[in-house]
């Protein structure tokens, strides 16, 4: 479970990139929104790193992801072990193949219902609810921008740690320094969007 979860931070991270430059309104940030592309569906490839406190190797892992606005985001480790993650706004779901292996409710799992405020929040660009959980920093280089997040609660902050995202039109990395020392990296490339962007196999997951 704690895998689980880890993995659906990582998506809620990304959900994040996506929709973190539009609900805020102070410049640089309201420039590096103007900068960003907002598909109704986005997917493509995702890289992580992920360097545990105490180890020396990092741990290595690929696969594809879909942000759909309206429904959430899919997931999809397929390298070194496939694994499948639906996120919507009342539950987080494992998938094996397309067997449902585990379903957390975020009416009866606070770690869930947090995870799902953050992303929800992120997509609508709840102005209120975002100002309270993050501080922004942001800057603009060029074609390129930089945005660095730090969680405001204590509760958020000992799971997230701080976060960096970079990119131009689309986020190409998300850097998350965690409080207990681990880090992770995610590069994204080969984005799609549009109605094509997403396979069928993956639109029938939402």
């Amino acid at each position: 479970m704690k895998v689980m979860l880890k993995a659906a931070l990582a998506a809620v991270f990304l959900a994040m990139a996506m929709a973190m430059a539009p609900a805020q309104a102070a410049a640089p940030v309201a420039k590096i929104e103007a900068m960003l592309a907002k598909p109704q569906q986005l997917c493509g490839r995702f890289d992580q790193s992920k360097q545990l406190a105490g180890m020396k190797k990092p741990l290595a892992s690929n696969g594809r992801f879909c942000v759909v606005a309206g429904k959430g985001v899919l997931w999809r480790t397929l390298q070194p072990f496939p694994n499948t993650l639906r996120l919507t706004r009342d539950e987080i779901v494992h998938f094996q193949g397309e067997r449902v292996a585990m379903r957390l409710d975020a009416k009866t799992e606070p770690v869930v219902k947090m995870i799902n405020s953050v992303l929800f929040s992120l997509l609508a660009g709840d102005l209120a609810q975002l100002d309270t959980l993050f501080e922004v920093d942001g800057s603009i280089e060029g074609g390129s921008w930089q945005v660095a997040l730090k969680a405001r609660q204590p509760a958020l902050a000992k799971a997230i740690g701080s976060i960096r995202l970079d990119g131009g039109a689309f986020v190409k990395n998300i850097s998350i320094s965690e409080a207990s020392g681990d880090r992770t990296s995610i590069v994204f490339s080969a984005i799609e969007t549009g109605p094509g962007a997403i396979t069928a196999q993956e639109a029938a997951l939402f």
